[in-house]
Parts: C-alpha cells; sequence; structure tokens
C-alpha cells in the first residue's frame, strides 16, 4: 500500500497516483478535482469536537477545507485551489490527518452520503447561453466554460456541446464512487430498469417517465490524465 502522505504538497496528483494513494484513504472518494468524505458522530457534542480537531489540522498546515455540518454529521471536501482546482499532496496530508481526528472522535465514515450534483445544458453554442445564467443564478464563468456558484455551495452548470441537443436540453448529473455504482443502479432499477449504459462504468443515463433525465456519473473520465 502507498503512503498517501509521501507526495510533495504542491505536486497535483495523477489519476495512477490518485488510485494508489486512495487506497490508504478509505474514508475518502475523489470527486471532480477533490477529495470528499462525511463523518457520522454519536451526538451533535462530538460533531463539534471534531470540527475543532479539524479547524486545528487545518490552521497547522495552512489548508483549509469545505466543511458542512448536519448535526451529528459533518461533510468535508478539500482541494488546492491555488493547483487550479485539483488534488495535490497536500490534500492527500489533510485526509490523512483528519481520518485519524475522526477515528480519536468516534467518528464513522460514511463518504457515500456525500453527494455532489451539477445541472447539464444541451447547446450547440455555450458563449451564447451563458451569460444569461451567470446573471440569473449570480454565478460566476469559471476557466473550464462552467458556470459555477463563487460561494461553492449550490449545483454548477456545464455545457453539453451537440449539433443534436434532446427535446429536454436540462439535465442532472449525480457524482457517485465507482465502487457504489451497482448499489445506485440497483435502486433505481424498479424505476427506471437499467438506463442507457452506452457509456458504462463512465456513466449510466436514466430518465424518469416524461423523460427528464440524470446521469450517474462516476470518476472514470474525470481524473487527471497521467
Amino acid at each position: 500500500m502507498t503512503d498517501p502522505s509521501t507526495e510533495p504538497a504542491d505536486t497535483v496528483l495523477t489519476g495512477t497516483r490518485l488510485n494508489e494513494a486512495l487506497t490508504g484513504l478509505p474514508d475518502w472518494r475523489y470527486r471532480l478535482g477533490a477529495l470528499v468524505t462525511a463523518y457520522s458522530f454519536a451526538s451533535s457534542a462530538s460533531a463539534i469536537d471534531f470540527i475543532a480537531g479539524v479547524g486545528a489540522i487545518a490552521e497547522d498546515l495552512n489548508h483549509h477545507p469545505d466543511l458542512d455540518w448536519r448535526y451529528d454529521t459533518v461533510f468535508l471536501t478539500v482541494s488546492s485551489h491555488e493547483a487550479g482546482g485539483e488534488v495535490t499532496g497536500q490534500d492527500m496530508e489533510f485526509a490523512e490527518a483528519v481520518s485519524r481526528v475522526a477515528t480519536r472522535a468516534g467518528g464513522t465514515a460514511e463518504p457515500r452520503r456525500h453527494t455532489t450534483v451539477e445541472l447539464g445544458i444541451d447547446t450547440e453554442d455555450p458563449s451564447r447561453i451563458a451569460e444569461f445564467w451567470t446573471s440569473a443564478l449570480g454565478y460566476q464563468l469559471a476557466d473550464n466554460g462552467d458556470v459555477v456558484d463563487p460561494e461553492g455551495r449550490n449545483p454548477n452548470i456545464w455545457f453539453q456541446v451537440t449539433d443534436t441537443p434532446a427535446n429536454n436540453r436540462i439535465h442532472l448529473d449525480r457524482h457517485v464512487a465507482l465502487s457504489t455504482l451497482e448499489l445506485e443502479r440497483e435502486n433505481l432499477r424498479p424505476v427506471a430498469g437499467e438506463g442507457d449504459g452506452t457509456r458504462h462504468p463512465a456513466f449510466r443515463v436514466y430518465a424518469d417517465p416524461d423523460g427528464n433525465r440524470v446521469c450517474l456519473c462516476t470518476e472514470i473520465g474525470h481524473m487527471p490524465a497521467d
């Protein structure tokens, strides 16, 4: 097993290196340029103690996560903004330290509960509609062309360039770990069947009875190149 904290702090990890490092970080998952997880605790007081521990790590490493506290559960996202929103050795060091604090606090890792949803819009020309969405939602245009919440709290919008847009141009993407994809498929099967698995396991497309689409997306195709 590879030690996840051996990478230089400012090194952006490749896809292969990420997969190797994550074997030593079972509490965490890779998600769209970040590491994510959730920890549940016996009480809100225990969750608060854990948050204090996370704060101490963040100050010690000068590396600060996005944190969402919901009573007895804490959701965490960490990425290196100075590296263009990618995962670096410093993120691995941070995640390893947080996992130790969570264990001492009696936390249970539940990374599957950390869900990421994006909104995809079919369009022939993203530049023609991007300004509308930034203005309508108070979002910003990111370097990669996505329209994003500057506070990082609400779903981002990305544009699927196509000459043959679907009748319903807007769809949802739900990002899940490849390791839990079969469980997610099992949950959807009674209401949506097998869906369209043309691009499985990178993503599968499902639709409700009215044709509104949702994609179950995994980390395949989203990890940095080697």
